[in-house]
This record gives structure tokens, C-alpha cells and sequence, in this order.
């Protein structure tokens, strides 16, 4: 079982920066590919990025390109999404999500992929 906690959303300008991030625990972090997610309301749940096991290789959405910027530390088990240049439209409920089972090498795009979520995180940007 793996447990994932994301923290860091908040209200913010629009043009501001954020910092989220997600605890994990229950097993080894290294073992994980991860990624974020996030949900407007009325809205489907939209990949944002992707991170492979170790860190090297990263993955975004068109709309996450140039401003976020997807990280992990796993001597402190936790995975970090960088934002950048927030816009109105970055308004959303952001999740992280666990994949075990992996190619050091692999990372994954798709919500179905993904074995553990978290409960999410509000960003709320302003105009």
C-alpha cells in the first residue's frame, strides 16, 4: 500500500509562482513513477507531468510547458510541482498519483495508469 499526501495549493495573482507537494510513505518512494494530475470544476481530471523513478526524465502537458516544472527527492520521499506564471485558467483541485511496478526508465501520462491518489490540493488563481 502506498500513501500519498499532497500539500502547498492557495489562492494566488495571477502571474505568481506556487510550490506543491506530495508525501509519500508505505513504500519504497525510488520504487514509484509519479505524476500530477489536476481537475477543474465541471472538468475531467487533465495529466499535468510525469517524473520517472529516479528523476532524470520528465514529461508535461502542452499547457504546463515552460512554467511548471516537475521534481523529486527521494532520500525525503516526496515529489514536488513547481508553478510558475499562473494563470486563471491553472485553477483546479492538483493530485499527485503513485505508479509501482516500474521501468526505472518509464513514465506515464495517462489518470488510468496510476495505482494511488491522493485527497488533492486547491489552487485557486486570481485574475
Amino acid at each position: 500500500q502506498v500513501h500519498v499526501v499532497e500539500s502547498g495549493g492557495s489562492l494566488v495573482q495571477a502571474g505568481g509562482s506556487l510550490r506543491l507537494s506530495c508525501a509519500a510513505s508505505g513504500r519504497t518512494f525510488s520504487d514509484y513513477a509519479m505524476g500530477w494530475f489536476r481537475q477543474a470544476p465541471g472538468k475531467g481530471r487533465e495529466f499535468v507531468a510525469a517524473i520517472n523513478r529516479v528523476g532524470g526524465i520528465t514529461y508535461y502537458a502542452d499547457s504546463a510547458k515552460g512554467r511548471f516544472t516537475i521534481s523529486r527527492d527521494n532520500a525525503k520521499n516526496t515529489l514536488f510541482l513547481q508553478m510558475n506564471s499562473l494563470k486563471p485558467e491553472d485553477t483546479a483541485v492538483y493530485y499527485c498519483a503513485a505508479k509501482t511496478r516500474v521501468p526505472e526508465g518509464s513514465i506515464w501520462h495517462q489518470s488510468s495508469s496510476y495505482d494511488y491518489w491522493g485527497q488533492g490540493t486547491q489552487v485557486t488563481v486570481s485574475s
